[in-house]
């Protein structure tokens, strides 16, 4: 299951309440897709503004909704017995995997982390895929703490940030933490302007925030490194560098993506929760333009 391409919807509201029909609906486009696997409730998934009610709702309805494609729920909170609470909800739902990033307010030592996934991973009865997102949580893995994350029974994959830019160092990276591992673990790239390099580096696994709402410009990028043509993959990512230039200005890939979704009518105007404000109109009327011009509506 922790292959190929894991798509990251957003978790659309309305008025400040959960839009389970929009939800609904970006998750049925995701499998129409034929995405490998989808992750509710990760970064792009807003779960860390979501609580415990609405945080179920969401697992229940992308099992409920995602036919054979196995749904992963992100279990992130500041609290071990909160973690524990969502990780109980998200395998009642059915889901096929947990996602777990160390979440703090004060920032957490590497024996702190370690014990917060042995906890986890003793209490579930699914995977745990770990999420290492230094630009979110402020906690950054080493690759010690990968080894003895991963020996833990229980451990599936491990979601890394971008890997380097040049070729050589990106498989060096990867090879340094694959050495590390358990065969059976696999490691996933993240920040999807990385993706196709990583890939060719020999990661396993894309979880990806752009194919939450543009499943087909990431398959694009997939197909071409499964199919050993490192050029084509480098050239499909190389093409949307006009969009990965807008998830560096604006900080992330969220708001750009949730102005991609409302654009499409995947979801209503602002639908992120508040605090977060979206963009404005006139960089709404930027990432349409980018949209039109790339021809990934699809």
């Amino acid at each position: 299951m922790f292959t190929g391409l894991s798509a990251f919807p957003l978790t659309p509201l309305r008025h400040d309440e959960l839009d389970e029909p929009a939800f609904i609906g970006l998750v049925e486009r995701l499998v129409a897709a034929g995405v490998d696997s989808i992750t509710a409730l990760g970064s792009t998934g807003s779960y860390a503004y979501l609580d415990r009610d609405e945080r179920a709702r969401v697992a229940r309805a992308a099992v409920a909704h995602a036919g054979e494609v196995p749904i992963f729920v992100g279990i992130g909170a500041t609290r071990t017995s909160q973690v524990l609470a969502h990780a109980e909800a998200a395998q009642e739902a059915g889901a096929a995997g947990l996602l777990l990033a160390p979440v703090s307010y004060q920032p957490l030592t590497e024996d702190d982390v370690f014990e917060l996934f042995r906890t986890v991973t003793s209490h579930s009865s699914v995977p745990v895929i770990v999420y290492d997102n230094p630009g979110t949580t402020r906690f950054t893995f080493t690759t010690e703490l990968y080894a003895r994350i991963a020996a833990l029974e229980g451990i599936a994959s491990i979601k890394i940030p971008g890997v380097p830019a040049d070729p050589e160092a990106a498989r060096a990276h990867v090879q340094q933490i694959r050495a590390v591992l358990p065969p059976e673990v696999t490691i996933g790239v993240s920040g999807d302007a990385h993706a196709a390099e990583g890939l060719i580096a020999g990661c396993d696994t894309w979880y990806s925030a752009m194919a939450g709402t543009l499943p087909e410009a990431a398959w694009r990028i997939v197909r071409a490194a499964r199919q050993g043509s490192p050029d084509q993959a480098r050239a499909e990512s190389q093409r949307l560098a006009p969009l990965w230039e807008l998830f560096a200005r604006h900080g992330g890939s969220i708001r750009v993506m949730a102005a991609v979704a409302e654009q499409l009518g995947l979801a209503q105007e602002s639908s992120l929760p508040l605090p977060l404000l979206g963009l404005t109109e006139d960089q709404r009327a930027e990432v349409a333009r980018v949209i039109m011009g790339l021809d990934v509506e699809q």
